[in-house]
């Protein structure tokens, strides 16, 4: 009735009302002009006209109305998609089929049609309908033609000849002929039915009565169709039916019920017939040949009362003779068959209205004749029948009992109980609903008789003498049953009626009231005491009917359950004595299985239990305690059932009770609580697993389509366990019910009975639909064969993903992936499933389950498919691109193909369909083949968005698989996709779009689209050299950036953050796609800080806008943390925010306040919880660090707050430290390092570059460069101990060699704080000397002095202890530059404890080169120089030390001064000895750019200059250490001007420091420093001024083309600083060795003619040089041309002869040459 009702509607909705005023009639016969048409229309694909004409020539259908149905078919009923449609009409056999499938559906059209024009029949004039009044008025439109129409039709489908192969094809067979026939019949019965009802609401006219007539004469009431010789026995009751409705026809026709009215009411002149005089004649004559059809009968009847209440005295011969004919044809039989047979034929009210019709008839004629001459017990058989449909429950019970109906159950009641399975069977069909089962309930609880049937009479009554009233003379129990047991007592003087008495035996009814549902449990009870005699069967034939009554009753309406208690909890016994038996009653077992199946979906555990001791299910007889005894079923049994299934079930081929205990063991394992969930089914389900799953399929079956079924149950339980929710699992060792199964499916036999299920095949599933007839609907064998596959598929998916993780592949994975030898593997199998169109859920559940196999298993996909790869490639890209197909599918098809682009190379390169032709890539498209980029490209196209076939998900989907393929560097598919027209606007269409806002996100999935956008580009930037980008790229981003999209989407990110942090209980459902897009958008920002003109992000307020919001948006997601997800976005942000302030320093120079959002957020984390905020408050911290570096700020209002929270945390974190330092000491996991080069490794969480201890102390570093004089920060140091935790941690961490980068940065905090003097004398007083001059020992003992370290900046860069021992060298320079006299016996222990390591380091600089080597020089030589200023106290302590010192700093000048004068040599020592000689390679002509910066050079030009600029900063750094070593130097030789104008100086004070000797210094330790080594320093320094005096050269590498001009500037003040030392030094000491006496004074005059004529040579030099420098800058020069000369500071612009040096110089000469 709903599908009636569906198209009743869609009929009207679309005001057809000529469909249905036409009727059939509406469907024209075929025509070479509807043809014609059919040819030309445009909007119909050919394949579809041309199989319409097929349809047409098949059903003899107009072309037009043929095409149009197709279309209706696959638009409604049509189970697959327009694309699968493509693959059905090139293929034969499938187009065969679907035109049957068609034929099928024309026809129920047909039928429904009809059935419209019934319903509207049925309700016009039913005051409780609620569209009476519209229906009311349709019929009033309807009503004009409408029988004649239908009159006509009627006759031609009765004429129509049956079609033929010659005529409609050779589709044609017998077996459509029949179909086409049976069709015919259901047609002329609707067409009947209109008729008869309409004419029960409307007056039929005596004309109309005759034609009528005359036409069902002709046709013999059905009996002599045209082609009656196709009639089998299948339409006998069609053609019954027909007959039927034809006699009721004729007598609603005659409208009986008005002749009785006009008969009570003595007005017979108004019934239409009394003025119709002629059409009486003629009738009389006609009815007069009826009598040799038993359709005759109530026609003659009917006519008889008619014309005896009409005109009685005119023809009653004629009355006579046609009564006489009736009774002959046994009317009242007749009638009781016509109502039996309506009941299962007709529409039910049609059905009503025929028993009103022959009620009505039958009233009359009890009224007109003789009551003894009729007889109407037939009416009874028809009962069952009549009765089964839901809507006439109802009526039945709104009837009184004396009317109608009501006479059939007092009939069936008088029998009981007696006859007990008849009344039953009538009240079971009786219950429809709550209200009927109440009904039903209170009927059988009061029942007035009680009929027995005894052979004989018995003793204990006393009857009268006629025997038609006994009377009982004592109580009687009538079941014999024990004492206490329920039980019926019927008490003394019942009467009883003798219904039938006589020799053959007494059926009495006794007058005796009881309920009926005693009376079943004493049946029940019954049964039970016979359950092994022979009298076993009899009672189980009673108790059958009572089961299914009670199965129907609770089913429907539970709360009757209750009442039924002694009923159902008597099932538990029945079971176990049932099944115990020799040959146990299968069908009554399975009833109280269906009945416990009812009872455990409301109360799983108390079935449970029950069941439990009943021996009826398998049960374990020892614990459960291991997985390996559950799998081996030791000490299981089977119990009752399993006995019963081998034994009876197996072996009949018969499978109720299986199929009930499956059902109910699901539902046990669904509704079940507690415990038992997981431990009691276990026996039951490893009976499943183990003795049915794998055998099943091999049992024998006398019904088809139970095997099916079966399997589909089984399945559908292992489904529910592998559901069951975790929090119901018990974690115990012992196993649960899902691990258990998990277990078998994987590695037993059951897990290759789910594989054989999933290989049962597409083409299986097609071959079992097609067999099926099309009435069976969802339970039909083809259904349920779908539905176990799809059951199988995702139960499969479920054991992988649940499968705990192993080295070793299970069975069952094996089984999955293995290449099979015979036939298709299984790979196959499952992708052939995308040609399934019946159920769109099958081929989406074997992608899916391909997609998890392709991820999880070692295997090619595209190997397994093998030869049928292209073809199955392109039946899944005919369902990606086809607009009609379910949209589940196509999203999985993507995200298979999305997986593969990673996991499954040679499966996508299938997908792709690219090569390469001619060199010149290429894409195919052949005329069969889809291109899967084309139907990607169409999916992402920007007119389709919005449209039904391009939902947001699908256009998701798309993209993903776009960026799978940028991600994985496709670059043939790349490649194509970049160059194709309008792909770049295209893609970037989302990113234009308005969003709706964050709060009102319906869906999701649009985030993900966005940020799967942003990705693409992002990876298309950075992979792609900026010249090469296509130009439609380029133009989007300009576009984007004009459109101001960067402002928008900045806007629209930060309140996605801020909505997800306030509401994230409700926002937390579409968190992925809100933490994909933030990513993404993050992604997009920190690649626009290194191509920012191709991002077109250059706008300095742009770039301003969109900082403050990421920092607006990091402010609202760590300020308020309260879950885990909003601190996963505040860290995200706090990344981006991170990397913009180390990109866009100029952009956050220039901001607003920025320390005091900052500053809130670093409070808030610092609140949070630790362990979740590590990473975040890093971050932070770093943050801070940056924008302290970057932003001048001199005063900082949070500065005292900011102060005291670092410390707190880094005195927090110190200690942590020493305890983790500590921990890992005792339990001997101290690393055995020796080597000062070799990083430690990074301690247990805390020691890392970006941890939160280093960061902290970095940030307070900034936070004492920012306190220029120091107050806050020595009040904060008042409040918390700082300083001695972090000296303790830097102490602890020397002496284990741990937690190197805090012990860094420590010493980082620490030299600034020397820097003033009160942090100076804080450091001090917090004992720096005693945390640091011992444990410092421990670094570098054993050290191999740094040989090993390589020629790169690395080990000068990188962090490693010889940084820290540089560090605490500075440290203690800094602090006795700072403290002076109050340290200076803290910097002698220094000296002394490691003064055998600095000598070490002065003297490596002639074996290691490497910067690092030569930093530390720099450093220790540093820290002489202010040491150096302490003489006398230096002598005074440590004067042997002071000596080694002296001699090895002037061989240090010595080796210095060498290596710079020979630069070849350097270089030659620097490729040899670090062993980083880079191989020679020629110089390309054209050198391509780099194109990350992080690629060594690559060409031989970039390699050399490589090579120059690492010797270039050796040279700087031996230049800086010379410098401070003369400086040092110059302390230990008098002072000038005291010894040239003091003579009475005491020279013992002061060492020779150089020899007298003038030759170039030697690169050979023996070699003692001289004088030479001193005017070899002065050239060497005047040599390398000249060299950046000269013009760049374009084919050389000199200075000046590799450093900068600050650079040059720095370097020439450094060199002229080493030369003013250098002459200090050497007009010093030469001074001393002329005022010594114990030189000879041929020695000193040699001493004085070697330094007149080489200082002479220096002076003209130096003169020379000054004259060509530029007064304004000596940086003119080299400075390129096109750039002005700015000044540079510290320059000096003063002319030779004002030199203050060359004048001291000068003078010395003079003083020499005197």
């Amino acid at each position: 009735m709903s599908y009636v009702l569906f198209k009743f509607f869609l009929i009207m909705n679309s005001l057809h009302w000529e469909r249905l005023h036409q009727g059939l009639g509406y469907y024209k016969p075929p025509s070479a002009s509807s043809a014609e048409k059919v040819k030309e229309k445009k909007d119909v694909a050919q394949p579809l006209k041309d199989f319409g004409l097929r349809i047409s020539k098949l059903l003899g259908l107009d072309e037009q109305q043929s095409v149009q149905l197709l279309q209706c078919y696959l638009q409604e009923d049509y189970r697959g998609t327009r694309d699968s449609l493509k693959v059905v009409l090139k293929d034969e056999r499938q187009s065969q089929a679907l035109l049957l499938k068609i034929a099928d559906y024309y026809y129920e059209e047909r039928v429904c049609l009809l059935r419209c024009v019934l319903l509207l029949l049925t309700y016009f004039q039913d005051e409780r309908h609620p569209y009476r009044a519209e229906y009311c008025n349709c019929v009033n439109k309807l009503e004009k033609d409408l029988v004649s129409n239908y009159q006509s039709q009627f006759e031609n489908l009765f004429r129509a000849e049956a079609p033929t192969w010659e005529t409609h094809g050779n589709l044609m067979t017998e077996r459509q002929v029949s179909r086409w026939f049976l069709q015919c019949l259901r047609e002329q019965s609707l067409l009947l039915e209109i008729i008869f009802l309409y004419y029960a609401y409307f007056e039929m006219s005596p004309t109309d009565l005759l034609s009528f007539t005359k036409m069902f004469k002709e046709q013999g009431f059905g009996l002599r169709q045209t082609n009656r010789h196709l009639v089998d026995k299948s339409m006998d009751a069609l053609v019954d039916c027909i007959g039927y409705l034809s006699s009721l026809i004729l007598i609603e026709g005659m409208d009986i019920d008005f002749l009785h009215k006009c008969a009570l009411e003595d007005c017979t002149e108004q019934h239409q017939f009394s003025s119709a005089p002629d059409v009486i004649k003629e009738m009389d004559q006609l009815l007069l040949t009826f009598g040799d059809i038993p359709h005759h009968g109530p026609v003659l009847l009917a006519w008889v009362l008619l014309r005896h209440t009409l005109r009685p005295d005119e023809s009653s011969p004629v009355i006579r003779r046609i009564g006489n004919t009736a009774l002959q044809l046994g009317v009242f039989k007749y009638l009781s068959t016509m109502l039996k047979g309506l009941g299962v034929s007709v529409n039910n009210c049609t059905a009503s209205t025929a028993k009103m019709c022959v009620y009505g008839l039958l009233s009359f004629v009890i009224t007109s004749f003789e009551e003894e001459s009729l007889q109407c017990s037939y009416l009874i058989d028809a009962a069952c029948e009549v009765l089964s449909a839901p809507n006439l429950a109802e009526v039945f019970w709104e009837t009184k009992p004396n009317m109608g109906l009501g006479m059939i159950l007092d009939s069936a009641a008088g029998m009981f109980p007696h006859k007990i399975g008849p009344l039953l069977q009538l009240l079971t069909a009786l219950v429809s609903n709550k209200s009927t089962v109440k009904k039903v309930y209170n009927f059988l609880d009061k029942m007035p008789f009680y009929t027995q049937v005894y052979k004989h009479k018995p003793n204990d009554i006393i009857s009268k003498d006629d025997e038609t009233l006994w009377r009982r003379q004592t109580p009687k129990l009538l079941y014999p049953l024990g004492t206490g047991q329920t039980n019926l007592w019927m008490p003394q003087g019942v009467l009883g009626q003798v219904m039938i008495g006589g020799e053959q035996g007494y059926v009495v009814r006794w007058d005796y009231s009881y309920s009926s549902w005693t009376l079943f449990t004493c049946e029940v009870e019954m049964l039970l005491h016979v359950v092994s005699t022979a009298d076993v069967i009899a009672h189980c034939t009673r108790v059958k009917p009572i089961l299914d009554l009670v199965h129907k009753i609770i089913s429907t309406d539970w709360t009757v359950s209750d009442c039924l208690l002694p009923l159902t909890s008597r099932i538990y016994m029945l079971l176990q004595r049932l099944t115990s038996v020799i040959n146990p009653p299968v069908d009554v077992i399975a009833s109280c299985v269906n009945c416990l199946s009812v009872l455990a979906a409301r109360m799983p555990g108390k079935v449970w239990s029950s069941l439990h001791h009943t021996g009826f299910l398998p049960f374990a007889s020892n614990p459960l305690t291991s997985m390996a005894q559950c799998v081996s079923a030791e000490g299981m049994k089977a119990g009752n059932y399993g006995n019963l299934l081998v034994q009876i079930e197996q072996p009949r081929g018969e499978y109720a009770v299986t199929i009930a205990f499956l059902r109910l063991l699901t539902t046990l394992v669904k509704g079940q609580l507690g415990s038992t969930q997981n431990k009691g089914p276990i026996p039951c389900v490893l009976l499943v697993l183990k003795e049915m799953l794998p055998t099943y399929h091999k049992w024998r079956y006398n019904t088809y389509g139970v095997r099916e079924r079966i399997g589909c149950l089984i399945l559908e339980l292992i489904h529910a366990i592998l559901n069951l929710s975790p929090e119901g699992e018990d974690q115990g060792s012992t196993p649960t019910l899902q691990s258990l199964c998990i277990y078998s499916l994987a590695n037993t036999e059951a897990g290759q009975a789910v594989v054989n299920i999933m290989a049962v095949g597409v083409n299986t599933i097609d071959v079992v639909l097609a067999a099926q007839p099309s009435s069976c609907g969802s339970e039909g064998p083809g259904q349920i064969l779908i539905q176990t596959v799809k059951l199988a598929f995702s139960v499969t998916n479920n054991v992988i993903r649940l499968k705990p993780p192993s080295d070793v592949m299970s069975p069952l994975e094996q089984a999955l992936t293995q290449h099979g030898g015979h036939g298709d593997n299984l790979i196959v199998v499952l992708a052939k499933y995308i040609y399934h169109k019946h159920d769109p859920a099958l081929p989406r559940l074997a992608i899916q389950l391909l997609k998890r196999l392709a991820t999880v298993a070692p295997m090619s996909v595209y190997a397994c498919l093998g030869s049928d790869a292209a073809a199955i490639r392109d039946a899944f890209l005919t369902r990606l691109q086809s607009k009609t197909e379910d949209m589940r599918i196509k999203v999985m098809i993507l995200e298979f193909l999305t997986v593969a682009v990673e996991t499954q190379p040679g499966l996508i390169e299938l997908f792709l369909n690219l090569e390469v032709k001619d060199g010149i890539l290429m894409s195919f498209f052949f005329s069969f083949t889809l291109y899967c980029l084309h139907v990607v490209l169409d999916l992402i196209d920007s007119k389709q968005q919005g449209k039904y076939w391009c939902p947001p998900l699908l256009h998701r989907a798309a993209l993903a698989f776009l960026l799978a393929l940028w991600q994985d560097r496709r670059d043939s598919a790349i490649s194509v996709l970049r160059t194709k027209e309008r792909f770049w606007e295209n893609l970037t269409t989302p990113l234009f779009g308005t969003l709706t806002p964050p709060s009102d996100t319906t869906e999701p999935c649009v985030l993900e689209t966005c940020a799967f956008v942003m990705k693409i580009i992002g990876l298309e930037i950075y992979y792609v050299v900026n010249g090469s980008l296509e130009q439609s790229l380029k133009d989007g981003l300009q576009k984007f950036s004009n459109a101001r999209r960067y402002e928008y989407w900045s806007q629209y990110v930060k309140s996605l953050v801020c909505h997800v942090t306030e509401m994230e209980e409700e926002a937390i459902c579409y968190f992925p796609e809100t933490q994909m897009l933030i990513s993404a958008w993050r992604m997009l920002l920190i690649l626009s800080t290194t191509h920012s003109e191709v991002m077109q992000l250059t706008d300095q307020s742009t770039k301003l806008k969109l900082f403050m919001d990421v920092l607006d948006g990091t402010k609202a997601a760590l300020t308020t943390p309260t879950s885990v997800s909003c601190l996963r976005l505040g860290s995200m942000m706090a990344t981006l925010l991170l990397i913009l302030l180390k990109q866009w320093r100029s952009v956050v120079a220039g901001a607003p306040d920025i320390l005091s959002p900052l500053s809130l957020i670093l409070e808030s984390v610092l609140q949070a919880d630790q362990q979740m905020m590590e990473r975040t408050k890093a971050k932070i911290f770093s943050a801070l660090i940056s924008v302290l570096q970057i932003q001048d700020l001199n005063d900082i209002s949070q500065l005292p707050q900011l102060l005291l929270s670092v410390c707190e945390t880094v005195k927090d974190e110190a200690l942590t430290l020493i305890d983790n330092t500590r921990h890992m000491s005792q339990v001997g996991d101290v690393e055995d390092e020796d080597s000062m080069e070799t990083d430690s490794p990074r301690g247990p969480q805390k020691d890392q570059r970006d941890g939160v201890c280093v960061l902290a102390l970095h940030l307070a570093k900034e936070l004492c460069r920012t306190d220029e004089d120091g107050e806050h920060w020595v009040s904060v140091m008042r409040k918390v101990p700082v300083l001695p935790s972090v000296l303790s941690a830097v102490e602890v961490s020397l002496r284990s060699k741990h937690n190197l980068y805090f012990t860094e940065a420590a010493l980082h905090l620490l030299l600034t704080l020397a820097r003033t003097p009160q942090g100076a004398a804080a450091v001090a007083g917090a004992g720096v000397i005693q945390t640091i001059c011992l444990p410092l020992l421990s670094i570098y003992e054993g050290s191999s002095n740094g040989a090993s370290q390589s020629f790169s900046r690395k080990s000068q860069d990188s962090a490693c202890w010889p940084c820290v021992y540089r560090l605490c060298m500075s440290l203690m320079e800094s602090l006795l530059k700072t403290l002076r006299y109050n340290f200076i016996n803290e910097a002698l222990d220094f000296v002394g404890v490691h003064q055998e390591r600095i000598l070490q380091c002065l003297n490596a600089v002639r074996t290691v080169q490497s910067l690092a080597c030569l930093d530390e020089a720099d450093h220790t030589v540093g820290f002489l120089l202010q040491l150096s200023s302490f003489c006398k106290e230096w002598q005074f302590h440590l004067p042997k030390l002071l000596r080694d010192v002296q001699v090895n700093l002037c061989y240090l000048c010595q080796t210095c001064t060498y290596l710079l004068h020979s630069k070849k040599m350097l270089h030659h020592y620097l490729q040899a000895k670090n062993g980083e000689a880079l191989p020679p390679g020629p110089i390309p002509k054209t050198q391509k750019p780099p194109q990350t910066p992080s690629k060594e050079a690559a060409g031989g030009g970039e390699r050399e200059e490589a090579e120059q600029k690492a010797l270039l900063a050796v040279q700087c750094s031996l230049l800086k250490i010379l410098s401070k070593t003369l400086a040092t130097l110059q302390h230990f030789t008098p002072d000038c001007c005291q010894i040239l104008l003091d003579q009475c100086m005491d020279l013992a004070e002061y060492r020779t420091l150089f020899v007298l000797s003038f030759t170039t210094p030697a690169f050979d330790p023996d070699v003692a420093p001289s004088f030479g080594t001193l005017l070899a320093i002065i050239n060497v320094a005047l040599s390398m001024l000249s060299e950046m005096e000269k013009k760049k050269e374009p084919a050389s590498l000199s200075i000046v083309s590799l450093a900068s001009s600050e650079e040059i500037q720095a370097l020439k003040s450094l060199l002229m600083f080493t030369m003013e030392n250098c002459f200090y030094v050497l007009i010093s000491q030469a001074v001393r060795c002329l005022k010594d006496p114990s030189i000879l004074h041929r020695d000193k005059q040699r001493l004085k003619q070697e330094l007149s004529s080489e200082l002479s040579t220096l002076l003209s030099s130096l003169s020379r040089h000054f004259r060509r420098g530029s007064p304004s800058s000596p940086a003119s020069g080299i400075l390129p041309s096109t750039q002005s000369k700015p000044p540079t500071p510290g320059s000096k612009a003063s002319h030779e002869g004002q030199e203050p040096f060359i004048q001291l110089v000068q003078a010395f000469v003079r003083l020499v040459q005197r």
